[in-house]
C-alpha cells in the first residue's frame, strides 16, 4: 500500500513542483506559489486514494478515512495557502465550508464516474 501511495503522488509531485520552479526562477513568484500549494494539495489527495482501493472497508468507512485524511491535510494548508483572507473566526468557517462543499462535489463527481466506469466494463464483458 505505501509503495502505491508512493508510485500515485510521485508524478503529480514531479511535474508541479518542476513547473513551480520554472515560474520562480522566471520571476513569476505569485503563480510559483500558487502551483507549489496546488501541488501539494494534489499529491496528497493523489496518494490518499488508495484509501479506496480497501474493498475490504465499507464505503462509508473508506469515505469517513480520506475526508479525516484531507481535513488534517488539506484545510491547514489551504489556510496556510494565502488564497483566502482570514482575519476573523468567521473567515476559517468559511475556508471550512468551502473546503467541505468543495470535498462532497468532487466526491460525488468521482463516484459517478467510478460507478459509469464499472458499467461500462461489466457490459463489455458480458
Amino acid at each position: 500500500m505505501l509503495f502505491q501511495v508512493f508510485i500515485r503522488s510521485v508524478l503529480p509531485f514531479a511535474i508541479l513542483m518542476s513547473i513551480a520552479a520554472f515560474l520562480y526562477y522566471d520571476g513569476q513568484l505569485e503563480s510559483a506559489q500558487g502551483t507549489f500549494t496546488a501541488g501539494i494539495i494534489f499529491t496528497i489527495v493523489s496518494g490518499a486514494s488508495v484509501i479506496y482501493d480497501l474493498n475490504h472497508w465499507s464505503i462509508v468507512k473508506r469515505s469517513v478515512v480520506h475526508f479525516l485524511v484531507m481535513l488534517v491535510t488539506i484545510y491547514p494548508i489551504l489556510l496556510m495557502s494565502g488564497w483566502f483572507e482570514l482575519n476573523s473566526v468567521m473567515d476559517y468557517a468559511v475556508v471550512l465550508i468551502v473546503f467541505i462543499c468543495t470535498g462532497i462535489v468532487l466526491w460525488v463527481l468521482m463516484l459517478l464516474v467510478v460507478t459509469l466506469i464499472s458499467k461500462f466494463k461489466n457490459k463489455n464483458e458480458d
